[in-house]
């Protein structure tokens, strides 16, 4: 059964005929524990290697049936088969063992024929292909079939061993470039943050007062989500989930007039300055047009008329930290009210608020300006690096 020809010595073979391949388990998820023997999920698949951050444990005593061929060993190649990551891979780092949930697969090549390595090379090229092979249901779904039948190019052992070790030597410095860009941005942001914070360091003739005292403090709320007529309105509403930016200019939700005068949100005018209190502390955000908030916000908004907006932005970007290393609960964190009130506000003149604004404002200029090119240089990293595949795939 040798396939087609290719370059000399090379064939196609289903991936099947040289390389064994199964889906998980489906564990229960009433009998998962907080120890035992380890399951992998697909979420548990992260940035090609297993995330045991948040791992969940089972008790083979719990099960009657024969769990051994569900076992995950060092180095093993896996597949996401469900879901919105559908093809995603992942390889075993960790000298662990751990047992495999449904929909997610792993790979077990016949080493007659197949290098490990080479292999995974190739589940690469296939991750899109398997994304639309898997297109069409409410949620995508491959199959061991469908990845059973994927063809291979198969080149005689030796020969896949030294592309490997070319691929391995040309990915290790398309990494560098990588590792070196994101390098370059952290050292950026930390160099921003001790700026932002010698700015904002008390200096001789500044007063301080109370955030109570120069700000009016507006809470948030929910409209019922058992009344469809309060949402999908006109009114942007905001929540943590949103707040990922800077100036805040688009919601997930919105609602309707009727759901903001019938809950104890708040619509804040556009320019005004919203932080969180509860679950993302620290983020702040400035809003580009007017916007109702959740429970979890508050905005900051000034009582008098000698307060510029980014000065204030900058003032809690400065206190991020502080607000979160003081954030309190159990599972869910969060500072009360209170504790906002209390903090002490440099209140300076407009001119030297202005002033402090714009050098903030060009370093954080400086800041995004890498981060696009690092975004840039990992586009072109990634695309160089699929380019090489196809080079020896297709």
């Amino acid at each position: 059964r040798g396939g087609r020809s290719m370059k000399q010595g090379w064939t196609y073979k289903k991936l099947g005929e040289v390389c064994d391949f199964r889906s998980g388990f489906a564990f229960k998820s009433s009998k998962f524990t907080k120890s035992g023997e380890p399951i992998i999920r697909i979420s548990d698949i992260q940035n090609e290697e297993i995330d045991e951050s948040n791992l969940v444990y089972f008790d083979p005593k719990s099960y009657k049936e024969d769990l051994s061929k569900f076992l995950i060993y060092p180095d093993d190649i896996l597949i996401a088969m469900s879901g919105g990551t559908t093809g995603k891979l992942g390889l075993n780092t960790s000298n662990r063992k751990f047992y495999l949930n449904q929909r997610v697969g792993v790979f077990r090549e016949n080493k007659k024929y197949l290098d490990h390595r080479f292999l995974f090379y190739f589940l690469h090229t296939k991750s899109e292909e398997s994304l639309r092979i898997a297109a069409g249901a409410a949620q995508p779904n491959l199959s061991t079939a469908q990845i059973n039948s994927f063809l291979i190019p198969l080149a005689p052992l030796s020969e896949q061993q030294r592309i490997v070790k070319r691929l391995d030597s040309a990915f290790a410095h398309i990494d560098e470039l990588k590792a070196n860009a994101e390098k370059q941005v952290n050292e950026a942001r930390a160099l921003f943050q001790k700026a932002l914070s010698k700015a904002m360091e008390p200096k001789e003739g500044w007063e301080e007062k109370k955030i109570r005292d120069v700000f009016k403090i507006v809470g948030g709320g929910t409209p019922s989500k058992s009344k469809s007529t309060y949402y999908n309105g006109n009114i942007p509403w905001a929540t943590v989930r949103d707040m990922n930016c800077d100036y805040l200019n688009k919601t997930e939700y919105s609602i309707s007039e009727e759901g903001l005068h019938n809950s104890s949100s708040n619509l804040i005018d556009k320019g005004e300055i919203i932080i969180a209190t509860r679950v993302g502390l620290g983020k702040v955000c400035i809003l580009s047009q007017a916007t109702a908030i959740n429970q979890d916000l508050k905005a900051i908004v000034p009582k008098g008329n000698n307060i510029n907006r980014n000065f204030v932005y900058y003032f809690f970007k400065d206190k991020a930290k502080y607000i979160e290393d003081n954030g309190v609960g159990a599972t869910v964190k969060g500072v009360k009210l209170k504790f906002i009130e209390e903090l002490d506000f440099p209140l300076v003149s407009p001119s030297e608020q202005q002033r402090i604004v714009s050098r903030l404002d060009s370093l954080s200029k400086n800041v995004k300006a890498l981060e696009e090119n690092q975004r840039k240089v990992i586009a072109e990293c990634d695309a160089l690096k699929q380019a090489l595949l196809r080079k020896v795939f297709e």
